[in-house]
């Protein structure tokens, strides 16, 4: 049972915002209309992410609200830090500094809860391409529970004044972080992505429930799948049912489009095998980050040996959807984009990070 009354009234912030966010998604869908009247700044907000970032369309940010409203329950919330020192005491507020990528809607939100959960003070450096969503919701934290808005800072610059750090980027931006910040207590997130095996003996229907996992957002976020697995013999071609639902979608977004017209002149001057429906390419690949709009696979013999490889590879695999083993990556297909509340991003435990502070 949570004993820290300070924390029992975060929490219940955290999970009115929660019930906010799925009326959010349903006025973006026309069938919660009256959200635009109660929550009139909060709707404009959501437009113009959508506007400033082509790559946040309607749908992407649809589904990130529904995703978050899952997550934001008392059920769920309770659940998740009763194991923390938190749950029995307040910390030490400090400031924490909070470096936010920008590749898919709300991306920085789970570190904006955990901050503030965990009682301390939050700063968010803004990316360039997410500038709008995450202070839009903070707004409307803040009316359900005033107290948040002494705990909140953004800014688009430096950063400065901070206790300690969470940051995420590419590989090469984690160098930086990790030279920059080594004198703070720090989280350092680098570029990983999420795979998929398969047995090969998958109906239609799950390869669609795996198209989700490869083209939600576009297959931007670091949770999409950019490489699959299939044994031996296993038609490739195959892969493009899963695509099938989102074609309409690629072939109407002009930055997708571009991408996908320079990457297959690419691969046609070089030569490359690869398999194209028009939309979507495969190409068999022994690399985990596919470029956009491409899908790398390859073969493997056998599972065991499959594990061993992925197990000595660990570092560039953020979650595996599958249906044939479970440990602490997997996932059905189809749920790479909703973790858990304790589903942390490359493995590192934040809450955990931020209750020793």
């Amino acid at each position: 049972m949570i004993q820290n009354q300070a924390l029992i009234s975060r929490i219940a912030a955290f999970i009115e915002l929660g019930k906010v966010l799925g009326r959010s998604a349903d006025s973006l869908s026309l069938t919660d209309s009256d959200f635009i009247d109660d929550y009139p700044e909060f709707h404009k907000s959501l437009i113009a992410a959508s506007e400033s970032n082509p790559w946040f369309i309607p749908a992407s940010i649809v589904s990130a609200l529904n995703a978050w409203k899952e997550s934001l329950t008392k059920e769920a919330i309770n659940e998740w830090v009763k194991e923390y020192e938190i749950s029995k005491k307040e910390t030490e507020a400090r400031k924490v500094a909070v470096i936010m990528a920008g590749n898919i809607p709300f991306v920085g939100f789970h570190d904006f809860l955990c901050v503030l959960l965990s009682g301390h003070y939050f700063i968010g450096k803004l990316s360039s391409d997410d500038k709008i969503l995450l202070p839009a919701i903070s707004e409307v934290l803040c009316q359900i529970e005033p107290r948040f808005k002494k705990m909140i800072h953004f800014t688009g610059n430096t950063i400065r004044d901070f206790d300690a750090v969470i940051a995420t980027g590419s590989n090469n931006t984690a160098r930086y972080f990790e030279y920059y910040f080594s004198k703070y207590p720090h989280i350092i997130r680098k570029n990983r992505n999420g795979i998929a095996i398969l047995s090969g003996n998958e109906s239609d229907d799950s390869l669609r429930k795996l198209g989700s996992d490869i083209c939600m957002y576009f297959g931007l976020g670091c949770r999409n799948v950019s490489k699959v697995f299939i044994p031996e013999g296993f038609a490739p071609e195959k892969l493009f049912t899963a695509i099938e639902p989102y074609k309409m979608i690629f072939n109407n977004h002009y930055k997708y489009m571009n991408n996908y017209s320079y990457q297959r002149s690419v691969l046609l001057l070089n030569k490359s095998p690869h398999l194209d429906n028009g939309v979507f390419i495969l190409s068999e690949s022994e690399h985990y980050s596919s470029p956009i709009p491409i899908l790398y696979y390859e073969y493997y013999t056998t599972l065991e040996s499959l594990n061993q490889k992925l197990n000595s590879d660990g570092d560039y695999i953020q979650c595996i959807a599958t249906e044939l083993f479970t440990n602490k990556k997997t996932v059905q297909p189809g749920r790479t984009q909703t973790p858990g509340l304790g589903d942390y991003a490359d493995g590192i435990d934040t809450m955990k990070f931020l209750s020793v502070l």
